[in-house]
């Protein structure tokens, strides 16, 4: 019987509140992070202890067993802090080339996938707090190596720790490379990280191997787009378990809504017609870039004040400018990140930042990070009707100004390429 409960008339378990929301919370997979408020507010062993191990596949549920983390890692950890349709994807393999780095593609797409798909009760009891808790609980296991944590949010629940559902598990070289695939099959697969190949070849991920092949690399780096500031990791870069480092990634705001049109045309079905007819409809969510203006301007001014917790530990970059200058701008992420950059990621760079139309037509999926990044910084302009630039100008302007990128007056200063709209600007956190 659980602490907290009795038996009832008929058999029935009956729980106090807290217990009842204690194991729901456990259910979920949200550890010590995410119900730390509820947790403190209760005596026993667990109070006052960092967090408990995440349930492990067969064990039965439990909120404490007194198996504390206590490793500490010799490791380097970065977290890619980005927003949808940013030039994430394109960053996040730039970091995945270098053999020493153990990458992953948005692993919190899983936790959020839990949390929409829990029942209509749950959800509403469950708070941005609580997701951004679980969140981080689960970065914190990930930078770890205790990657048997993902299976509380990976559905269909994986089997012996096995599992043909992890997201984007292709977009990893570490996971579609021994130990976690053969030998054999990795030699016969292509450098690209392809959709359909990984899985095909090396079969459903087994958790405990790619837990090992974490464990024998240097850096462990995490992309999210689903973290909405960069002050929501405070708790996460004062752990003393951990070496992480932020590289923030920012992206002019009206080439974001310009590649989200494309990329979810339904989502934003509202804002194609108003740049295909002029017309405004009623019904356009102009929260759809105002949220991601003031996350992305909130976030920058907190890691350019440059508080004590982010000291030498933050880095900004525009994803124009790695688009223009790609080599340059790379060997300055390599450095913040702590490896040589090799000429591994040297022939990847050439190779993704040169590509013509046909060769991102044989891509298979909408992630694709093969382009000419020079034409394509800026080929917004040629897309977004002037009516709908004003727009995001007028809603982002503050945040346009601080990240240097100008605002156009006319439909012709709009389509006129030959006069860049991103300003030459150093960014440099204060030194305190």
């Amino acid at each position: 019987m659980r602490e907290g409960c009795r038996a009832g008339g008929g058999g029935r378990m009956e729980c106090s509140w807290k217990t009842v929301l204690l194991l729901v919370c456990a259910s979920l997979g949200v550890q010590y992070t995410a119900i730390r408020t509820l947790r403190d507010s209760l005596s026993g062993p667990c109070r006052g202890a960092y967090r408990c191990h995440g349930r492990r596949h067969g064990e039965p549920l439990s909120m404490c067993d007194g198996d504390w983390m206590s490793v500490e890692s010799p490791r380097k950890h970065i977290l890619l802090f980005a927003t949808t349709r940013s030039g994430s994807s394109f960053t996040g393999q730039l970091l995945n080339q270098h053999p020493e780095v153990f990458y992953v593609f948005e692993p919190l797409y899983h936790v959020q996938q839990a949390f929409t798909n829990s029942s209509r009760r749950i959800r509403r009891a469950l708070d941005r707090r609580a997701l951004l808790g679980a969140y981080r609980d689960l970065l914190l296991n990930l930078y770890t190596c205790e990657l048997h944590f993902m299976e509380n949010y990976i559905r269909p629940e994986p089997q012996d720790h096995v599992t043909s559902s992890f997201f984007r598990r292709s977009s990893s070289h570490a996971l579609c490379s021994p130990p976690v695939c053969s030998e054999e099959e990795a030699a016969a697969s292509s450098d690209l990280p392809d959709e359909t190949w990984c899985p095909k070849r090396c079969g459903a991920l087994n958790l405990s191997s790619a837990s090992v092949s974490c464990l024998s690399k240097r850096v462990v780096a995490v992309k999210t787009v689903r973290i909405p500031e960069v002050g929501d990791l405070r708790t996460l870069m004062e752990d003393p378990r951990l070496e992480l480092k932020i590289l923030h990634l920012v992206r002019d705001p009206r080439a974001i809504l310009a590649s989200r049109m494309t990329a979810f045309p339904d989502q934003f079905r509202a804002w194609k017609i108003w740049n295909v007819t002029g017309r405004q409809p009623r019904y356009v969510d102009l929260s759809q870039i105002t949220s991601t203006c003031k996350d992305m301007a909130a976030s920058a001014e907190t890691g350019l004040q440059g508080p004590a917790w982010l000291h030498s530990r933050y880095l900004l970059v525009r994803y124009e400018d790695l688009a223009l200058n790609p080599e340059t701008k790379a060997t300055e992420i390599y450095r913040f990140v702590g490896l040589e950059m090799g000429q591994r990621v040297r022939t990847w760079i050439s190779k993704n930042t040169n590509s013509n139309a046909s060769a991102q037509a044989n891509w298979n999926y909408r992630y694709s990070t093969a382009r000419d990044s020079r034409a394509t910084a800026e080929s917004w302009r040629l897309r977004l009707a002037f009516d709908v630039v004003r727009k995001i100008q007028s809603l982002c302007s503050h945040t346009l100004a601080l990240l240097g990128y100008k605002q156009v007056q006319s439909a012709a200063e709009l389509r006129n390429l030959s006069v860049s709209l991103v300003e030459h600007k150093p960014f440099q956190p204060l030194t305190r």
